[in-house]
């Protein structure tokens, strides 16, 4: 199976996949629910220098403009990650995945969901920033096709560092494009 197509008939059964490799946890991906909040800004702390908190991921679930998603590992809260739309594209302003659940394929897992939930909502394009030095969020990135467009200097605080904005523009929109519209 070519793509990502091996990478979804996996975790419907159960399995998460960590470059071909098979490990069996049960993963779940789900849109956020009240009671993850808690867990999910856990999550978040643990990850970032300037993490959302319980009540900004709180304020989210009532918008219909946020669509956000949680992983859980065993039935654990273990990630998430979620878009804010505007005019038919989704700012991805949050991605992220516990330390020792990393590199288990729950990103990606993440990832696809969010792009797909995204395209049946009828998002055209997706963007996102990106700490310049996180190359393996880039290469995740790189994977669903998002490409480099330019460079926000000095946007990151805690360390101060510069952020790669990405995009993801979809068939639809890319041929617009071509055609000059």
């Amino acid at each position: 199976m070519s793509g990502i197509g091996w990478y979804f008939e996996a975790v419907q059964k159960g399995m998460c996949v960590d470059d071909g490799r098979e490990l069996h946890m049960n993963i779940e991906i789900r849109r956020l629910r009240e009671e993850d909040i808690a867990d999910l800004a856990r999550v978040e702390g643990e990850a970032f220098s300037m993490p959302w908190s319980e009540r900004d991921f709180r304020e989210l679930l009532p918008r219909p403009y946020c669509f956000y998603l949680t992983a859980l590992a065993d039935g654990r809260v273990v990630g998430g990650c979620g878009y804010t739309c505007s005019c038919g594209t989704a700012y991805i302003d949050n991605v992220v995945v516990e330390a020792g659940y990393r590199r288990q394929g729950i990103g990606q897992a993440l990832m696809a969901e969010l792009i797909a939930g995204g395209q049946k909502e009828g998002i055209e394009a997706f963007t996102l920033e990106v700490r310049v030095s996180n190359a393996p969020a880039i290469h995740l990135y790189k994977k669903f096709g998002f490409v480099s467009e330019g460079i926000r200097p000095g946007f990151y605080e805690k360390p101060a560092e510069d952020a790669d904005i990405m995009w993801l523009r979809l068939k639809g929109q890319e041929e617009t494009r071509a055609d000059g519209g």
